[in-house]
């Protein structure tokens, strides 16, 4: 029984860290290098990161620099920039790539937030299903006659106070990733 407690609080915790990755890729005004962990360009015929490819940093508060190891592949990355879903144009000067973030509007960071709390819920709901998931092998195991009907309880009360716990602490990371978008 507590293998499974404890394998669902590990399932809770890869979903929290799942879903701050998610967020740190949310562009808030800021450059951020995180904005381009899901971007893949094609090298040589195989998707590749640009992290994996060049050295990204931040030249400015807006801006982030993009300085390729093969020059050759300048505008290979440019161009998977322009086609992801990201909406920045970046600028090419044969050298680096240079990606101005623009100042978010109040319709655009309002869109940002509905996004926020669309992730916190999804986040919420995985970590409903593993609860669900939890309590389906605890009751299996009333069922073979493994566990006490007080054992069953007490663990179905284990993992409501962890679901009850990751809920919180995703209700807490959106609000500040709310408060950071409302705040630039």
């Amino acid at each position: 029984m507590q293998t499974i407690i404890s394998n669902s609080e590990d399932k809770m915790k890869k979903r929290i860290t799942t879903l701050e990755n998610d967020y740190s890729s949310i562009r808030a005004g800021r450059a951020n290098p995180a904005v381009l962990d899901k971007i893949e360009v094609d090298y040589y015929g195989v998707p590749t990161k640009i992290q994996a490819m060049a050295a990204v940093s931040v030249a400015e508060a807006r801006v982030l620099v993009i300085q390729p190891w093969d020059a050759s592949t300048l505008n290979d990355i440019q161009k998977a920039i322009i086609a992801s879903d990201l909406g920045i144009n970046p600028a090419n000067d044969g050298k680096v790539i240079r990606i101005a973030f623009p100042q978010l509007t109040e319709e655009r960071r309002k869109e940002l937030v509905k996004d926020v709390h669309k992730l916190a819920e999804e986040a919420k709901v995985s970590v409903r299903n593993v609860r669900r998931d939890a309590n389906d092998k605890l009751k299996a195991l009333k069922k073979d006659s493994t566990i006490t009907e007080d054992d069953l309880k007490d663990g179905e009360k284990k993992i409501q106070n962890l679901t009850d716990k990751y809920c919180k602490e995703i209700d807490d990371i959106a609000g500040k990733k709310e408060k950071e978008i409302m705040s630039i």
